[in-house]
């Protein structure tokens, strides 16, 4: 179809306002699927995606429209998370795009993600259409809606279409808006092929399956086409679109939206953002990418069976070439052997991989503590980026030590400002300013460190708000802080799974809780043992897994009490012995159960 007939678009919102249940009554619409075929979140294929309601990767689809005026369109459609974890996902599909619909929740109306998603989509310059959504809620309010949309993202709200995705109100002017509005591509000035790689899938049978954009020239079985970034050489052998299945086609030209598989093995060998062009007719300019990625949160992955090494090796391989973001390298660990620190964008980011890893791949997999990335000034001027406690330096070498901030965004309801000041100045927050949104709302920004809001912030702000909140954060650079090395001794010596960075003044009762719950899970031995948790050379909590004791005088009745002491004596001795060359071995269960806790 020409170019001029195409239209690139995805939907973009806050989490839960409804962007697979429109992306389904759109493919409903269009006839893009058959009546059999009818599922809710038919673009979830993701067996976790529709437990949780969530969408986790950004799905590309195809469908033919046939407009009012009787002109039929070529419309590709991408529909993208938008819970703040994934991001990444959202910004790649964009520069796949030449517009976005907006969707609002009519009943809660303008969201923090609403707000960082409009900014990634003006940066990209895309055409906005913006959507009410869920108009026949009993607590819709339209007309505040709109006028959220005009205060606080700019946007005239005579452009916003009301809609019912669940009812299927609203979805042919939708349509209409989709090819009047959003611009086509641009026209290529060439036939160069220039094609941007914005998404990758790994499949058993065929090997590596690229989703691309293409800007300008073809793209056809047999043709012979180079990667830009790695200088990689391969022949295509099959393009197509996505009905929402894979479907084959003859070729894919500029402006269409679609995957190509080619003689590609490895599952390093395909870069997210990279530009493919002709071999033979090769473009002199890549495309403008979109930023790297950087991991936020970084975690160790074992498996609970040491043998399994080799199997977990090959899954978060796999796991890696579907998720960009996901970085890894191999690591061992004196308690746990051998596994692999991963680096993840965020906490959901980090429960989602590794419960891919449980249900795909079958792995029992044991997870270490969560932390984030340090910059340690030494003494000697140099900089390093520790990402696990294990690698920090002795602490007389270490000049400072810098944690990241973030900037986050707090929506909340004005009953819970105090609380949410309260929360924040706990996680050692710093409050920016307060801006109101409308007579019910507010919101805050404040700086944070990350590694304060990565286990609990987030459910703390849904507890205390009532479901109300919600926040969205950004990367704000580093700050120096006091922090420390925590470590955990068990009978002296130190156990590196349990080291964790901790800031200074909460090192002592982070130092307790992990004592206390170590003593709940350590089998008792025939002397006792002490837990000690110190910083540097300094023990600053402590508990005892009391001794299992052998009534050694059991036979002795009646007679001499110092046949009775010569007795406990001797098994004073023994213990003490015992325990000078004893090694406690912390069972596999005390682990998990420990950093389960954390």
């Amino acid at each position: 179809m020409a170019i001029e007939l195409t239209r690139n678009f995805c939907i973009i919102a806050h989490i839960d306002h409804g962007k697979t249940t429109l992306s389904d009554r759109l493919l409903e619409t269009t006839g893009t699927i058959h009546e059999r075929d009818k599922q809710d979140q038919l673009l979830d294929s993701m067996d976790l995606e529709r437990e949780r309601g969530i969408t986790i990767k950004a799905h590309p689809v195809t469908m033919h429209y046939r407009a009012k005026d009787g002109q039929r369109y070529l419309l590709n459609l991408l529909d993208t998370p938008g819970h703040v974890d994934f991001a990444y996902e959202v910004s790649r599909s964009l520069a796949a795009c030449e517009g976005a619909l907006l969707i609002v929740d009519a009943a809660q109306g303008v969201e923090a993600q609403t707000v960082a998603n409009v900014h990634l989509a003006h940066k990209q310059g895309l055409t906005i259409v913006p959507v009410i959504n869920k108009i026949d809620l009993p607590n819709a309010d339209v007309p505040s809606v709109k006028r959220q949309l005009e205060e606080i993202l700019a946007i005239p709200a005579e452009e916003a279409i009301e809609a019912s995705a669940k009812m299927g109100i609203g979805i042919d002017e939708i349509l209409e808006a989709i090819v009047h509005r959003i611009p086509a591509p641009e026209k290529p000035k060439d036939e160069t092929l220039r094609a941007l790689v914005f998404d990758s899938v790994f499949d058993v049978y065929r090997g590596v399956i690229g989703h691309v954009r293409v800007v300008s020239g073809k793209m056809e079985s047999g043709q012979a086409i180079r990667m830009m970034s790695n200088d990689g050489r391969y022949e295509i052998k099959e393009v197509g679109i996505f009905t929402p299945k894979m479907f084959t086609q003859q070729r894919l030209q500029a402006g269409d939206v679609g995957y190509f598989i080619a003689n590609i093995k490895t599952i390093a060998d395909m870069k997210i953002g990279d530009t493919i062009t002709d071999q033979r007719n090769p473009a002199r300019e890549p495309l403008p990418g979109f930023q790297e990625i950087h991991p936020m949160v970084f975690s160790g992955i074992y498996p609970i069976n040491t043998g399994d090494f080799e199997h977990l090796k090959t899954a978060i391989g796999k796991l890696r070439l579907n998720d960009s973001a996901f970085i890894y390298t191999p690591e061992s660990s004196v308690a746990l052997g051998f596994g692999f620190r991963c680096g993840f964008l965020g906490l959901l980011h980090m429960e989602i991989i590794q419960e891919r890893l449980r249900r795909e791949y079958n792995m029992d997999i044991i997870a270490t503590s969560p932390s984030v990335v340090y910059e340690v000034v030494r003494t000697r001027g140099e900089t390093l980026l520790i990402d696990n406690p294990a690698h920090l330096p002795d602490p007389s070498q270490i000049k400072e030590i810098r944690e990241p901030i973030v900037k986050a965004y707090v929506l909340c309801p004005n009953e819970n400002i105090g609380d949410l000041l309260q929360l924040i100045l706990e996680k050692r927050g710093q409050m920016d300013h307060t801006e109101t949104l409308d007579s019910r709302r507010v919101m805050l920004h404040c700086e944070l460190p990350l590694n304060e809001i990565l286990v609990d912030f987030n459910d703390k702000i849904k507890s205390i708000t009532r479901g109300y909140g919600s926040m969205d954060y950004e990367h704000a650079g580093y700050r120096a802080a006091k922090l420390v090395k925590l470590d955990l001794l068990v009978n002296g010596e130190p156990v590196d799974a349990f080291s964790t960075i901790v800031h200074k003044d909460r090192a002592e009762g982070r130092g307790r809780q992990l004592a206390s719950k170590l003593k709940e899970v350590i089998p008792r031995q025939l002397y006792q043992v002490a837990i000690q948790a110190a910083i540097g050379g300094k023990i600053i909590a402590r508990e005892s897994v009391s001794a299992l004791r052998k009534n050694v005088t059991a036979k002795c009745y009646g007679g001499d009490i110092t046949r009775k002491r010569k007795l406990l004596e001797k098994q004073k001795e023994g213990k003490k012995r015992m325990k000078s060359i004893g090694k406690i071995n912390i069972p596999q269960e005390a682990f998990i159960e420990v950093l389960k806790a954390q």
